[in-house]
């Protein structure tokens, strides 16, 4: 693992420093792993995997969203799991069901002393306010309001798959207006 870890904090020192394509391999590096994680997560608390690719959609935009507050002289790996734990807390407070029941399974989770869904709302709101509509509307029900991908797609009367490509692409704006800003 300590090597996946360097590739991964590798890639995110690349990013943040503006290379759009270590970006886009971080992202695809993780998402395996983050898969994984809310599958095996799941299953231990008697959820379908109906949930997975919420949790992780969820998790690579909290991530995206986020990745101003990695410290890169810090291991990226405890970073990424407490907000992946914050995403599947999230997704079972939305499912009725009592995140304290489930939490102390969490111990291969650390928590990072940050609070991971902590935003800038002005930050966001700058960023947001340049996205079309569209993009703007996915982004905010996701990431703002919480909404599960697939509350979000029935909504906005559009196919999950649709939605998730949507989503990328919103991302990827995202990136682009966060590295033209300078960032």
């Amino acid at each position: 693992m300590q090597s996946t870890e360097e590739e991964w904090a590798k890639m995110m020192r690349a990013a943040i420093s503006g290379d759009a394509l270590a970006y886009k391999h971080f992202l695809e590096a993780v998402t395996p792993a983050l898969r994984a994680l809310a599958q095996s997560n799941l299953a231990r608390c008697g959820a379908g995997n109906s949930e997975v690719e919420d949790v992780v959609q969820e998790t690579l935009l909290a991530i995206h969203l986020k990745r101003h507050t990695w410290d890169p002289e810090r291991p990226i790996r405890p970073w990424i799991l407490a907000i992946a734990r914050h995403k599947f807390i999230d997704m079972l407070r939305r499912k009725g069901r009592r995140a304290e029941d489930v939490i102390e399974d969490f111990d291969a989770l650390p928590d990072t002393g940050q609070a991971p869904d902590s935003l800038d709302r002005h930050e966001l709101n700058r960023m947001l306010r340049k996205l079309n509509e569209r993009q703007r509307d996915i982004v905010r029900s996701l990431a703002v309001e919480g909404a599960s991908i697939r509350e979000t797609a029935r909504r906005l009367d559009m196919k999950e798959a649709t939605l998730r490509v949507s989503l990328h692409r919103a991302l990827a704006a995202l990136a682009a207006l966060y590295r033209k800003d300078g960032r």
